[in-house]
């Protein structure tokens, strides 16, 4: 690690990749709890996956990071392991949101209110997949 400062940004960061055991089902989870829209998909037959990448942007031109959903052919679970946290999302309004995110059958593991020792409120919700996601109250 070094102790210099770089003067301008040297790079961008592009996105966080997932493995996913239903790629249908998780593109509508993503969309229709978060707002997110699929951008781009890559089906890749010779590699046997598919690629689906979700996001705000339009295709990272903004800055926006994306979320690179992998569906490996034939593979309907994974182990999410114990290094991977989550993923976060800012929201306008937290409590509407898992309110909505439980009406439509999402999964709030972490209901809505202040951060232990703060203010700042959030909450977590979890993908048919197991993965957990941050919502961070932020207008």
């Amino acid at each position: 690690m070094s102790d210099a400062t770089p003067t301008q940004p040297t790079g961008k960061f592009l996105h966080t990749m997932i493995r996913v055991g239903d790629l249908e089902r998780s593109i509508e989870f993503y969309t229709k709890m978060f707002g997110m829209r699929e951008l781009r998909r890559n089906d890749v037959p010779a590699g046997q996956y598919t690629l689906a990448f979700l996001g705000y942007g339009e295709g990272n031109k903004e800055g926006f990071g994306e979320i690179e959903l992998t569906y490996n052919y034939g593979v309907e679970k994974y182990e999410i392991g114990t290094a991977f946290g989550h993923l976060a999302i800012a929201m306008p309004d937290v409590y509407a949101a898992c309110e909505r995110i439980k009406a439509q059958g999402g999964k709030v593991v972490r209901e809505a209110g202040p951060l232990k020792h703060g203010t700042t409120i959030i909450a977590f919700v979890e993908d048919p997949d197991g993965y957990k996601i941050e919502l961070i109250q932020r207008s």
